[in-house]
C-alpha cells in the first residue's frame, strides 16, 4: 500500500525530463530549411530566364531542402563533438569518485558540477533518476544519444546487475576511449595529407603540361609541317 503524501515514482521521474519549449527547435529548422530551398529555386529559375528554368528551380529547391535536412545543425554538431571529448574524462571523475566511496548517483552529480555542458547535463539527469528511485537501465539511458557513451551505459548496468566494480570497468573504458580518439586522430591527419595533396596535383599537372609537353608537341609539329 502506498505511503500518503508520497508522491508516485514516475510522476517523481517525470521532473527529470527535460519539458518541452514553447517554440521546438525542429519546426524553426524546417522554416529555415523550407526558406533557404525556396531561395535557391528562384535563383536558379531566374538566372536560367527561360521557361524551363522553371522546372530546374524545382529540382534545385528539392534538391537544396533534402541536403539540408540530411546536414546535421551546427549547434547539435557542437554539442555532440564536445560531449564526446568529455567523455573520457567523465569515466576518469566517476571511477574517482566511486573509489573515494560515493555512491553512484552522488558520483555523478559531482561529475556533472564538474563538467558542465551536455554531457554534464545528462550526468545530472542521471543522478536524479537514480536518487528518484529509477532502474539502472532507465536512468543511464540519458546517455543514450551520446556517441561513444554505450560501453559505459552497459559497464553501468551490467556492475548494478552483477555487483561488479563499476570503477575498474570506467578506468579501462577511459583508457579505451583515449585509445580510440588518438586513433581516429592518426586516421584524420593521414586523410587531410592525402587532401592536401590534390590540390597540389591539380596545379601541377596543367604547368606540367604547358611546360613540358606543350613545347615538345610545337617543335615535333613544325618539323613535320
Amino acid at each position: 500500500m502506498p505511503l500518503a503524501g508520497r508522491k508516485p515514482a514516475g510522476r517523481r521521474l517525470s521532473r527529470v525530463r527535460p519539458k518541452p519549449s514553447a517554440t521546438p527547435a525542429g519546426t524553426t529548422d524546417r522554416r529555415t530549411r523550407l526558406l533557404l530551398a525556396a531561395f535557391a529555386g528562384l535563383t536558379v529559375a531566374g538566372f536560367v530566364g527561360t521557361w524551363w528554368g522553371i522546372p530546374m528551380g524545382l529540382g534545385a529547391g528539392l534538391g537544396a531542402e533534402r541536403f539540408l535536412r540530411r546536414r546535421e545543425p551546427a549547434e547539435v554538431r557542437r554539442e555532440r563533438l564536445r560531449a564526446l571529448a568529455d567523455l573520457p574524462l567523465a569515466a576518469d571523475l566517476l571511477a574517482a569518485a566511486l573509489r573515494a566511496g560515493a555512491p553512484v548517483d552522488r558520483a555523478a552529480a559531482a561529475v556533472a558540477d564538474a563538467m558542465g555542458g551536455p554531457l554534464g547535463a545528462r550526468l545530472q539527469r542521471i543522478a536524479r533518476s537514480l536518487r528518484l528511485g529509477a532502474g539502472p537501465a532507465e536512468a543511464w539511458a540519458h546517455l543514450s544519444d551520446v556517441t561513444g557513451a554505450e560501453r559505459l551505459v552497459a559497464a553501468a548496468v551490467r556492475s548494478s546487475a552483477s555487483g561488479g566494480a563499476l570503477a575498474g570497468a570506467l578506468e579501462r573504458l577511459a583508457a579505451d576511449l583515449r585509445s580510440d580518439r588518438a586513433v581516429a586522430a592518426e586516421a584524420a591527419a593521414q586523410r587531410a595529407g592525402v587532401l592536401i595533396v590534390l590540390p597540389l596535383g591539380l596545379c601541377f599537372l596543367p604547368a606540367f603540361l604547358l611546360a613540358g609537353l606543350v613545347p615538345v608537341l610545337v617543335a615535333v609539329l613544325g618539323d613535320v609541317l
